[in-house]
């Protein structure tokens, strides 16, 4: 299984081929927004219009097959929260008007999880067994302090799913061939997981690269979360195609993750 691209129009979006749910991670391409947020960007950003996001939100949701008032964003801090919610927590496109967390688990039928990301980790969860679903954005903090598995296990608490049942996609993040940090990140990696993540820390001088992606996939296999896809691309590898905060030095757009639940089983 892999994460593979398709083509709808103008629109480009990453799907994972193992995930059965309505998913994608987004891209630029497809949207109406302008200027430096062209073309499918899904966050108020600079003087970014609601009326162009609401519309970008529309072109998402006719590809997957969701309404915006079946939509739960997140209004991201770089923690570890995980919220669980339902149809009640749906408030539309403007992710300013939700609280803070950086995950989200849900079983109710329809209801479509989003986080955004411009370098960091976007994470799509499924049980194909009962439903549920999970989206979780993971910054490097984020990474260590384990939303991933934070995810994954709150989805096994508030619904009963079986970790073993539970298919994950990672989307396109910042690479190791990108993500340079000073040694504070190398240390919070090591104090989170131990000796395991070592392979994934890369020296350079007084530098050192990340890959986050086999860092979060760890924290879900420690989950019990077997099957996993991680995407091959990295945003600031191709800046035409992601959104990258780095390469823009923030002015840019958001992409996004989004899962619709397809429970019949869940609470509504």
């Amino acid at each position: 299984m892999s994460i593979i691209t398709q083509k709808i129009g103008t629109l480009e979006i990453l799907t994972a081929e193992g995930i059965s749910a309505a998913h994608c991670f987004t891209t630029r391409f497809g949207g109406v927004s302008t200027g430096p947020l062209e073309s499918m960007n899904i966050a108020i950003k600079l003087d970014e219009t609601e009326e162009n996001v609401a519309e970008n939100f529309r072109i998402l949701g006719k590809a997957l097959g969701f309404e915006i008032s079946d939509l739960v964003l997140t209004r991201q801090t770089h923690t570890d929260w995980v919220r669980p919610v339902t149809r009640e927590d749906c408030r539309g496109c403007f992710h300013r008007d939700y609280p803070e967390c950086d995950a989200l688990v849900t079983n109710t039928p329809g209801v479509a999880l989003t986080v955004f990301t411009a370098d960091c980790t976007p994470i799509l969860l499924h049980d194909p067994v009962n439903g549920a679903v999970g989206a979780a954005h993971a910054g490097w903090r984020g990474t260590a302090a384990g939303i991933a598995a934070k995810t994954a296990r709150a989805m096994v608490r508030e619904y009963g799913c079986e970790p073993g049942n539970i298919r994950a996609a990672i989307g396109p993040n910042i690479g190791y061939c990108h993500f340079e940090t000073d040694d504070d990140v190398p240390k919070a990696m090591l104090a989170a997981f131990g000796e395991e993540v070592r392979p994934f820390i890369y020296p350079s001088g007084e530098k050192f690269f990340l890959d986050l992606k086999e860092i979060n996939a760890l924290a879900l296999r420690r989950a019990g979360v077997t099957h996993i896809e991680c995407s091959t691309d990295c945003t600031m590898c191709q800046p035409h195609r992601f959104w990258s905060h780095r390469v823009t030095g923030g002015i840019r757009g958001s992409q996004g993750a989004i899962i619709v639940c397809n429970s019949k089983e869940g609470s509504v």
